[in-house]
């Protein structure tokens, strides 16, 4: 079927064994691209009621029939599996180059199930799975794991060979509730909690490797697309501002509509939000846009700090999600820092979103007198302090990392805390943008800003937000 390998690896971590096979047509036909491909496998795979931390929880990896084909924008991978900060059903997705190297192994989804006695590294390629002993990564951060996993596995083979790998840090290790999958360093498979699981199996990292070719219907109409869409849009306004600016360009957007959580949800605007602007990177960073592969957006900013105490630092980003978590939430003022911040959560492995809702969350519960700490807005060495705690459950780290819903129940703040379905929203107040706040609510692996991007009409005044109940 074309767009389809019809191929799906089913691999076996307890008993190191994999097998290949094939799905029928009709599934293809009725459940919509990856996506719809491996939410069919879960719920017919995953048994009813299971604990997400179980080892018959099914981790599947795919990707969709759009990937490694000419269309702009395709290279894009999807983690699908029952969620350990939710309780329900996970997807989280990743771009950058790996999603190529899955695609090129010649499956369209990987499945995996049980759980290794001992750290463990898969090697996926068009033949199947190789088992590898992982003791020697558990521990590492995730950069300095990809160094490894990729120097270790990859054959040094050039075109039409592509080679990548996913990892996890100590957190995901550590079974922190919403830890990621990282790859090509700054690339996350970041909400809902799919790094956890990947821990809770002993799997450090995998690595892929490929020469396969998705069958494609009309090559020639293909390419016209692809030549069209890029030509009608490299130019246009919003590829203009993205691949200048980037997301942080809706920090003042944000501001200015009053809609930018700020002082843990309890205002919408933060009076030193130009400190942390776009304006404030690109003055006191070096920056350079960045694309995922086959983007013509470059959204992404490769950022270098030029000043303060963690100067020379390198990262992509900061994102506008993780300025508005530490930088609106926990009201930290100096960019430096949450640039900082954002390098130790990727290190780690676990979502911004959430570790600046938390920590933000923390500060409030002490504001309260519902627990004693030394944490106060602002501060941001405490906040350093308290994502390490969190990462190696710690003191109150151990709480937090089993997330908000849970903490809001061991410190009586139920009422306070900002979610649904026990995963926080992203940086667009609901109260501001109704629509948003609809999208939130029906979202299906809880508040997500992705399901819906409400808030662009909203904020370009397509839809007045006082027309929705």
């Amino acid at each position: 079927m074309d767009g389809f390998y019809g191929r799906i690896l089913f691999v076996d971590l307890e008993h190191d064994k994999f097998k290949i096979e094939k799905v029928p047509k009709e599934v293809y036909r009725t459940y919509l691209g990856g996506k719809g491909l491996a939410s069919w496998l879960l719920y017919k795979y995953n048994p009813p009621g299971i604990d997400p931390l179980d080892s018959g929880n099914h981790l599947i990896f795919a990707t969709g029939p759009a990937t490694g084909t000419l269309v702009w924008g395709s290279s894009r991978y999807g983690v699908f599996t029952k969620s350990p900060q939710t309780g329900i059903y996970s997807e989280s997705y990743s771009g950058g180059k790996v999603p190529e190297a899955i695609n090129a192994t010649g499956f369209d989804a990987v499945i995996i199930t049980g759980k290794s006695n001992t750290p463990v590294v898969l090697k996926i390629h068009p033949s199947g799975a190789e088992f590898h002993d992982g003791r020697d990564l558990w521990g590492l951060d995730t950069f300095k794991t990809e160094d490894f996993v990729n120097k270790r596995f990859g054959s040094g083979k050039k075109s039409p060979i592509k080679s990548g790998c996913v990892v996890i840090g100590p957190a995901g290790e550590n079974l922190v509730r919403f830890a990621v999958i990282e790859n090509d360093y700054w690339r996350s498979a970041g909400r809902t909690g799919p790094g956890t699981v990947m821990g809770s199996k002993k799997l450090k990292a995998i690595f892929f490797e490929g020469d396969k070719k998705r069958p494609v219907n009309n090559p020639g109409s293909l390419s016209s697309f692809a030549k069209n869409m890029v030509k009608e849009n490299r130019k246009h306004p919003a590829t203009d501002a993205y691949k200048s600016m980037g997301t942080p360009m809706m920090v003042k957007i944000m501001n200015q509509a009053g809609a930018f959580p700020t002082r843990y949800w309890s205002k919408g605007s933060y009076d030193r939000w130009p400190e942390i602007s776009w304006d404030a990177i690109n003055e006191k960073c070096s920056v350079k846009p960045n694309a995922c592969l086959k983007c013509f957006m470059a959204c992404g900013r490769m950022t270098t700090l030029k000043e303060g105490r963690h100067k020379g630092l390198v990262i992509e980003g900061p994102e506008y999600e993780t300025i508005y978590a530490f930088g609106g939430l926990c009201q930290i003022d100096d960019i430096n820092e949450i640039a900082y911040l954002n390098h130790l959560c990727d290190a780690f492995g676990v979502d911004t979103i959430t570790a600046g809702n938390l920590c933000a969350f923390t500060i409030e519960a002490v504001k309260r007198g519902k627990i004693s700490h030394n944490i106060d807005y602002g501060n941001f060495d405490a906040i350093i302090l308290l994502i390490e705690d969190i990462v190696k459950k710690r003191g109150i780290g151990e709480i937090l990392a089993e997330g908000i819903r849970y903490a809001a129940g061991k410190w009586g703040l139920e009422d306070v805390a900002v979610h649904v379905k026990g995963m926080e929203p992203a940086g667009y107040d609901p109260r501001v943008l109704k629509g948003m706040g609809l999208g939130y609510a029906v979202s299906d692996r809880g508040a997500c800003h992705l399901r819906s991007t409400f808030y662009k009409p909203e904020l370009a005044g397509m839809i007045d937000p006082d027309q929705i109940e």
